[in-house]
C-alpha cells in the first residue's frame, strides 16, 4: 500500500507587508486521496464553491486550470504557447520561464507517448497525474513564472490566491515565490516532499485581498532530461491544476487621492525653492 503522508498547515508569516494580515497557508504530501482532500480545503479557502463557470470560472471567485482541455496540437511533443491560457481559453494568466518554453504532456493514443515519455522513457513511471491526463512543465528550466491579467486583456492584474499541485518532489527545494504589484517579494514557500515515485504535493497560499501580480514556481532541481535519482540529488518534478484567485484590475486612485499627491508634490517644490532663495 502506498504511504500517505498528510500535512494541512495554516500559519502566520511575518514577511507579508504590513498592510496585509498573515496569509494562510495550505500545503500537504501523499497520495490521490490525501491530496484531494487538502486540494478542496485550499478550494474553501479561496472561496467560489465547487461550481464550474465558463473558462474554469468558480462564482467570478477563483478559477482553475487542469491541462486536459488543451488541444494535441498545443501538447507534447508541440510547446503550450504562453498566453493559451489568456487567448485560446481566457483565464487571466501567462506564463514565462528562462528555459526554452513550456509543454503539456501528451494524452494516451497521441503521438508522443504519455507523462513527458517523449523526453525520457522512465518518466511515466516517476510521474503521476492528478486529474488525468495531462501534466505541465517548463523545459530547460525549473523556473515558471506566472503574471495575472484581467481575463482575455492585457490590463495587469492581482489575485488574492494560487496553489499548484506537483508530482514527484522528492527533495527539498521546490517552492513558490509571490510578488506584489511593486515586485516586491511577498514571501517565498516551500513545496512539502515526499520520497518516492508517484507522489503529489500541494502548495498554496490566500492573502486577505487581492495582492499578488506574479508567482514564481520553481519545481524540481533539474529541468527536464535526466531520470530522476534522488539518491545522487536529482529530483525533476511537474505540475498538474493550478487554482489561484479571480485576477482582478488593480484599483485606480480615486481623483481626491490624486488630487492631494499634486499639491504634495507642489508644496515640496516650493518649499525647495524657498530655501534655494535663501541659501542665495
Amino acid at each position: 500500500m502506498k504511504r500517505i503522508l498528510v500535512l494541512a498547515i495554516v500559519a502566520s508569516m511575518s514577511v507579508v507587508s504590513a498592510v496585509e494580515a498573515s496569509p494562510i497557508i495550505v500545503q500537504g504530501v501523499g497520495d490521490l486521496a490525501a491530496i484531494t482532500l487538502i486540494r478542496d480545503s485550499f478550494r474553501t479557502a479561496v472561496g467560489g464553491g465547487i461550481v464550474a463557470g465558463a473558462n474554469g470560472s468558480f462564482g467570478g471567485v477563483r478559477r482553475e486550470i487542469n491541462w486536459d482541455g488543451v488541444p494535441d496540437m498545443f501538447a507534447a511533443p508541440n510547446l503550450l504557447p504562453p498566453n493559451f491560457f489568456n487567448v485560446n481559453s481566457p483565464r487571466g494568466v501567462v506564463f514565462s520561464t528562462p528555459g526554452t518554453g513550456f509543454e503539456v504532456s501528451a494524452n494516451a493514443g497521441a503521438a508522443a507517448p504519455i507523462e513527458y515519455g517523449n523526453i525520457n522513457a522512465t518518466y511515466p513511471s516517476t510521474f503521476e497525474t492528478f486529474s488525468a491526463q495531462r501534466l505541465f512543465t517548463a523545459l530547460g528550466s525549473t523556473v515558471t513564472d506566472v503574471s495575472f491579467f484581467v481575463p482575455g486583456t492585457t490590463t495587469p492584474a492581482l489575485t488574492s490566491a494560487f496553489g499548484a499541485i506537483f508530482t514527484d518532489v522528492d527533495l527539498a527545494g521546490s517552492s513558490i515565490q509571490y510578488f506584489d504589484a511593486m515586485n516586491n517579494s511577498l514571501g517565498v514557500f516551500a513545496v512539502p516532499f515526499l520520497l518516492g515515485s508517484g507522489t503529489f504535493s500541494f502548495l498554496g497560499v490566500v492573502f486577505d485581498s487581492p495582492i499578488v501580480s506574479r508567482v514564481r514556481i520553481i519545481s524540481g532541481n533539474t529541468a527536464l532530461g535526466p531520470t530522476d535519482n534522488p539518491g545522487i540529488g536529482i529530483d525533476v518534478a511537474v505540475m498538474d491544476d493550478f487554482i489561484y484567485g479571480e485576477p482582478t484590475a488593480a484599483a485606480v486612485p480615486e481623483p481626491t487621492s490624486l488630487l492631494l499627491l499634486g499639491t504634495g508634490v507642489l508644496g515640496l517644490i516650493a518649499k525647495l525653492r524657498s530655501r534655494k532663495r535663501q541659501r542665495s
